[in-house]
Formats: structure tokens, sequence, C-alpha cells
């Protein structure tokens, strides 16, 4: 199916994003954002828009989903500070997304609220028809959202669901995604070590991994009988029971908890219509995930305390604070210690004939200018400056040496070209960043563009596969399911496993054929794995496997059972179970919805072609058999057994056939007592020597022996046929 996920990035959308990837539907997304802040692997297309776009009719056309899921209540782009801004911008936004949603697709809507919707205090569980009463602002814009898409549900006739989620709490992966009252408790105990509760409030938790099962069961279900759903625990649990447990994760003495006097509240939904509809299964366990939670938070706890918040040792803030000191004065060390030398390079060359020209200053202020710029070319010509008074001063006075204005005239010599050549310096850095700044401008622009046609190439391999796959193509399928029309009706069921093994990619598959109220028999198979359970099985004790085919859907094997296929699916005829197609060794990546529907189209092609024999075998029914219609003529016999031994020849089944020791005058007589010997499955005949044989399905030359000792135990005389080419 096609689902558009309408949201803001969180865990929530990522569990849910996971959910319909495993299960093998085409997932967009509308991030409700234009800024791309988080890429999606698994999603088909994201679009970047916010929700009073112009362009959401435009999506809704593109996309077409069959699902609509708006996460309203757990929708991130909503931050709900001014709560009273957020609540225009959410009824806007809501109305805006159902008018795109009811012009432009005709497939399901949900709709995400929350418990907030009501407020009080309630000694029994709320059910869905409980009129709403929100207490905050919030709950009231949840509230006029479940009102809208009620509304559109009634004038457009659009199948319009309400979720309630009751408490929803997950494992954080940072401060902003602490939005329950299970995660608050937890960041408050972490921030100051206390947990303030009213111990007069309860309430029930639903977990996130569960939350997302039951949404997906509303996203998956052919039909639902109600507008509005609970998706809650139902199981109650106050304040002070949540916080003790977050105190014994803490730690002995870390957390203290603070009660405080308020009005009583108990809010619980009721789960009895969603669990009576569709079964609920719970795998969160508060007592369990709340020291997951404690864990997750105390050990990235940078991602849940600010830098004031953060307890630091004394040593470690010394260490930090000096940290930038000694970064920042690393390059005036290096300068001073360059000096050095420098220093003593000058003079030595002051009584040389050959270097007295030379002005190692003025080196030594050039190289930091050209390597750092102005504010290294300033302090590196100070210290020259001090250098060469100091050495002036060995044969001068300091004051002769500040009345010499050739002192000046190369002091202002030094500061002139150490600052322009500092300052070109300074530029040219400059320049480099403006053109790096630009670079990188281009290159996201590039990116972007790459990421665009990416996309445009995606969709364009993947609306092209949909159409010239020659492995999942209607084309395809009719082509090699039409195949089976070819063959004699008594061969259709034979090679219709090995159609449906050529179809599903897999080499195990078994059709079982329904002989009675209780019993299948093994017909056909593609590989001695196909055979595991067994050549006749009842199957109506096959559990979960019989419910899930009895209810007219395929069974996927989840848990991975090894005592069941991968996957099952049953053929009916007037709402009774006819055949029984099991499928082994299929990969875990294709054990998927979509992989499931196309068993389902596969078998009714396949169910067309059996049907289309059968019927014409029954019409020839007086043709085919004896007076009796019990022994069948020797011609339909003879096309039958060649049938049988070409299908085992390809390991299709198993077969024996039986010469019966009797004379032809005793055919009739002996027919009518050799059936009830028979299984329904099992044929009578006669070949063209005019001997009388017995044509035994699902057997091998080893088992024919309980045959034989059946009829001879009523007095009839067989033998084994090896070569059944009569």
């Amino acid at each position: 199916m096609n689902i558009l996920l309408i949201g803001g990035s969180g865990s929530l959308m990522n569990q849910m994003i996971i959910k319909l990837n495993k299960e093998g539907h085409r997932i967009y997304l509308l991030t409700g954002n234009q800024f791309k802040t988080m890429h999606y692997e698994r999603v088909f297309e994201t679009y970047y828009f916010p929700y009073d776009s112009d362009c959401l009719g435009e999506i809704f056309e593109s996309v077409n989903p069959d699902v609509t899921l708006f996460f309203g209540a757990c929708d991130t782009n909503f931050r709900w500070q001014d709560e009273r801004r957020e609540l225009v911008r959410f009824t806007s936004s809501l109305t805006n997304i159902l008018t795109a949603y009811s012009m432009n697709s005709q497939g399901r809507f949900i709709y995400l609220s929350s418990g907030e919707v009501h407020s009080g205090y309630s000694q029994e569980t709320i059910p869905e028809e409980t009129p709403t009463m929100p207490a905050r602002i919030r709950g009231m814009a949840l509230a006029q959202g479940e009102e809208i898409c009620e509304n559109y549900r009634r004038t457009r006739e659009r199948d319009v669901v309400v979720l309630r989620l009751d408490n929803l709490y997950s494992i954080p992966a940072d401060k902003g995604d602490c939005r329950d009252i299970c995660t608050r408790m937890c960041l408050e105990a972490l921030r100051t070590g206390t947990v303030t509760v009213n111990e007069k409030n309860r309430f029930s938790l639903l977990y996130e991994s569960d939350a997302v099962k039951f949404i997906y069961d509303i996203i998956s279900c052919h039909a639902h009988s109600h507008a509005v759903y609970n998706l809650s625990s139902s199981a109650e649990m106050g304040e002070m029971e949540l916080a003790e447990r977050i105190q014994e994760a803490m730690g002995e003495g870390s957390v203290t908890i603070r009660t405080v006097e308020a009005a009583a509240s108990r809010c619980i939904l009721s789960n009895q219509r969603f669990n009576s509809e569709f079964g609920m299964r719970f795998f969160g366990n508060p007592a369990v995930t709340v020291g997951k939670i404690v864990t997750q938070m105390k050990s990235h706890s940078n991602h849940f305390l600010s830098a004031e918040q953060i307890k630091v040792s004394l040593g470690k803030r010394i260490v930090e604070k000096a940290g930038w000191a000694v970064k920042a004065m690393i390059p005036f060390i290096e300068n001073m210690v360059c000096f050095i030398p420098f220093f003593m390079l000058n003079n030595r060359a002051t009584g040389s004939d050959y270097f007295s020209n030379l002005d190692f200053y003025l080196i030594y202020v050039l190289l930091f200018a050209i390597v750092y710029g102005q504010q290294q070319a300033t302090f590196s010509a100070v210290l020259a400056v001090m250098g060469y008074c100091f050495r002036q001063m060995y044969n001068r006075s300091g004051f002769e040496v500040m009345l010499d204005y050739n002192t000046y005239v190369w002091i202002a010599q030094l500061f002139i070209l150490g600052l322009v050549v500092g300052y070109m310096k300074d530029q040219i850095r400059l320049l480099k960043m403006e053109s790096e700044e630009e670079r990188q401008f281009l290159s996201r622009q590039l990116t972007d563009i790459q990421d665009i046609n990416n996309s445009n190439v995606r969709v364009k391999d993947a609306l092209e596969l949909e159409i010239v796959n020659h492995n999942d193509s209607i084309g395809k399928i009719y082509s090699i399911t039409s195949r089976l029309e070819q063959y004699m009706p008594e061969e259709v069921l034979f090679y219709a496993a090995e159609t449906l093994a050529n179809l599903m990619g897999s080499e195990s598959v078994a059709i079982y054929v329904v002989s009675n109220s209780d019993y299948a028999r093994l017909f056909s198979f593609t590989s001695e794995k196909a055979k595991m359970l067994g050549k006749s099985i009842r199957y109506r004790e096959l559990g979960d496997m019989y419910q899930e085919m009895a209810a007219h859907k395929v069974y996927i094997n989840r848990k991975m059972d090894e005592r069941y296929p991968l996957m099952a699916n049953a053929i009916f005829e007037e709402d009774q179970i006819q055949m029984m197609i099991m499928i082994w060794g299929i990969p875990w990546e294709r054990m998927t919805l979509g992989q499931a529907n196309f068993l389902v189209i596969v078998s009714y092609l396949i169910q067309n072609a059996i049907l289309h024999a059968n019927r014409y075998l029954s019409s020839l029914e007086t043709r085919r058999y004896q007076e009796d219609h019990v022994i069948m003529e020797t011609a339909p016999f003879q096309s039958l057994t060649h049938a049988y031994l070409q299908a085992k020849d390809k390991n299709l089944t198993e077969c024996a056939m039986l010469q019966i020791m009797i004379p032809q005058e005793q055919y009739a007589e002996a027919g009518q007592k050799l059936k009830r010997m028979l299984r329904q499955s099992d044929y009578l005949g006669t070949l063209k020597d005019g001997k009388l044989y017995a044509l035994l399905s699902n057997t091998s030359s080893e088992d024919s022996s309980f045959v034989r000792n059946r009829m001879r135990n009523e007095g009839f005389e067989s033998r084994l046929v090896e070569d059944m080419r009569v």
C-alpha cells in the first residue's frame, strides 16, 4: 500500500517507518517543515513542505495514498510553549490537510489524538462515547481536531479514524523527547535529585512499541466498525508508584520524593472497543522500561542537562577554563620562543663585516606577518623593538638611544612593513574564507540537486519496475499461470505446485487437498522439505495457521516456528476449504503483507485453472467410469496413470500401482469392495491388457504394502507394478 505519514521527526515516527517498511509498504513522508533537517533512508519519497503550503493538494494527488497517518498529538512540529498560538496553527494545519485529503484521495485517514481530551476524576475507565472535557489548551486543540475529523467523515463520507493514545511513553534520545509524564519525572530526578508527585493522581501508560503495533492494525485492516478508538493499556498506576520505581532505578539515596497537595485526578481510557475488534497484546512493562529510561538518561546526561546542571569537579573546571587560555596563548608563546634565535643572530651580525647590513629583526617580523597576520606581526614588532633597544644600550645609554632619530626611522620601517604584510595576509585569509563559504554553499546546492535527481530517478525506476518487471508484473503472472491450461485436466494440480514455486521464488511448495472435514492429504510437492507436515494432516489442529486460513487470510509464520511453513493460503469453493498451499524457504525480508497479497492473487489465478479442469472432468464423469461408477475406463485411466507418472518423474508427487489378481468377470462385484479399502484420492481402472489396477496417490512403494495386506485380508491378491508404463 501507499502510506503517507504526516508529522515531524521523532521516536514514534522512526518506529512507524521501520514497521511499515518491514511489512513491505511504500512510505511517503510530509515533514511539515520546509527545512531539510533529517533524512529517512527507508522512505520512498519525502516532501519538505509546511502544512499551510498550497502544494498539499498536488502532494495527495501525486501520492494517492491508501492510508494517510497524521501524527497530531505526537507531531513534533508543534512545540506548545505558546499554547494559544499553537492552537490556531494546529487546527488550521489539520483543516488544510483534511481538505487536501478529501479532494484528492479515497483512502483512509488516521488522526492521532491523546488522553488529554479528558480530565478530572473518573472512577471507571473512560469509553470512547464519553464527551471530551479537556482541561488545558493543548487538550482543547486535540479535541477540536477530533471534531474536525468527525465533520469531514460525515459530510464527505470518508474513512476517517481517530486514535486516542493514553499517556504514550518511550525511551528518549534527548531532552526534546521528554514529553510524557514518565520521562518528565525521570528528567526532574536527574536534574534536581527530587521528584514532585501528587499521590492522588492515577493514570495508565502505553509503551511506544505497543502503540506502533496497534496503529498498524488500523492501517492494515480491511474494515473497522467505529470511527474512534482508545489505545490504552488500561493498567492503573499512580504518580507515587512511578516515582518509587524511578527512585529505585536511580539508586538508593540519589533521589527524594516530594509530595504536593492538589486536586485528585484519575483519567484512564478504556481499551475494550479496540481489544474486542482487533485484540491487544502488550509488550511494554513499566517496571522494566523505567529502568531502561533511567539508564539511558544517566549514561547520556549531556543530552538531557544544560552545562550549568552537569556537575563537574573543581579540577576539571579549572582545566576547562585554562584550556582556552592556553590555546589562545600558543601563538604568542611560539612568537617569543622564535624571537630568541633571531635576537642572538642579530647580536652576532652586528660586528660582522658580511652580515652587518642584514636586518634579522625585519626578517623575523615579516615571517610572522606572512604566517599569522597583523596581530602577530604587531607583537613580533614590539619584541623586535625591545631587542633592538636592548642591544643599542650595550654601547650607549637609554637616553641617547631615545634621542637618536635613526631609532624612530627603523621602528617606523619595521611597523609599516609588518602591518602592511599582515594586513595583506588577513585579506587573503578573508578572501579564502569567503570563497570556501561560497564553495560550501554551492556544494550544498549541488547536493540538493543530486538528491532531487536521485529522488526522481528512484521514482522513475520504481514505476518502471512495476510496469516492466518480469517477475511480479500482472502480465508475467498471467503468462505463467495460463500455462496450466496447456496441460491435461489430470495434470493441472501437479504442475500448480511447480508454477507456485516459480512465482513465489521458493524451492519448497506443497499442495494439500482436503479429503473430508478433518483431513487434508498431500497431493503435490516440489521438494522433500515441503513434505515436513506429513502426507496426511488434521488441518483443523494447526492452531493459528488454520485460524488465519479459515478467516480467508494468508498465514505468515512471523514467529519462525519450524513446525509450520513460512506462508500458507487456502483455496475455497463455496466457503469450504478445498486445497491448502504451503510455502517453505522464503527469505525473512519477503515475508511481508505485499508478498501475502501477491500469493492471494496467484492462488486465485491457479484456482481458476484447477476449477476449470475439475468441471471438465465432472462433465465427463459418465464417460470415464464403467457402469458401476467405481472402475475407470481404459482410456481415461491410461491418461491418469500417465499424468501421475510424469509428475513422479519430476519429483512432484509419489504414487504406486497395484495389479489386482482377479478374473475379469468379477471386476464389477469386486470393485465396490475394493473401493471401500482405498482412499478418495485412489483410483481403480483397467489398462490395455484388460487387467484391473489400483493407482495409489501420495503413496511410495514401501507404503503400498499396507494396502496389499488390507486387500489380502479381504481375499484379494495383488502385486506391486514396478514399471507403471504398462
